[in-house]
């Protein structure tokens, strides 16, 4: 068979069509490579991320009440820089910069921190308080921007 050739194998399609795309390529947003899928995907993500950023940095815990407290040296620490003394993960601000969504599929897509600094510190704040999670409102959001691309979709597709 001559190497010009190219078959369809399904079962190397359906591999394929489930692989991860990475956005983040040389520190730079590359999305001119991702399927229509994936792109939607991305949307919804971005959506999501950004809904759970607003929450943490208006110090709101999981389930959208008030954060948990600091500890009483690190609120004086952080009264005393002028920062407030509120849980909001934002003492220097490169911690909740640098969330953003990674990889995305047409099933899921995932978010991560790109320092490894930002990534203990994370962990850190996450065994103190659960923050990295989609809070009630957080779901909503996403929901609402579902709906929105499906409609956004479906007139598309009417035309």
């Amino acid at each position: 068979m001559p190497a010009s050739i190219v078959t369809f194998e399904p079962r190397v399609a359906a591999f394929q069509a489930r692989q991860r795309v990475r956005i983040w390529q040389k520190k730079q947003i590359v999305v001119g490579h991702l399927g229509f899928k994936q792109f939607q995907m991305l949307k919804l993500a971005t959506v999501g991320v950004a809904a759970v950023k607003n929450r943490v940095q208006a110090a709101l815990g999981r389930e959208d009440g008030p954060a948990k407290p600091l500890t009483k040296r690190y609120a004086i620490r952080k009264t005393r820089l002028r920062l407030g003394n509120r849980r909001n993960l934002t003492f220097t601000g490169a911690m909740l910069r640098n969330l953003q969504v990674r990889t995305v599929s047409e099933r899921d897509a995932r978010a991560g921190l790109s320092t490894r600094k930002d990534r203990i510190k994370a962990w850190a704040s996450q065994n103190i308080e659960p923050w990295l999670t989609f809070s009630p409102r957080n779901q909503e959001a996403i929901r609402q921007a579902a709906e929105w691309i499906f409609a956004e979709n479906a007139r598309n597709l009417i035309r």
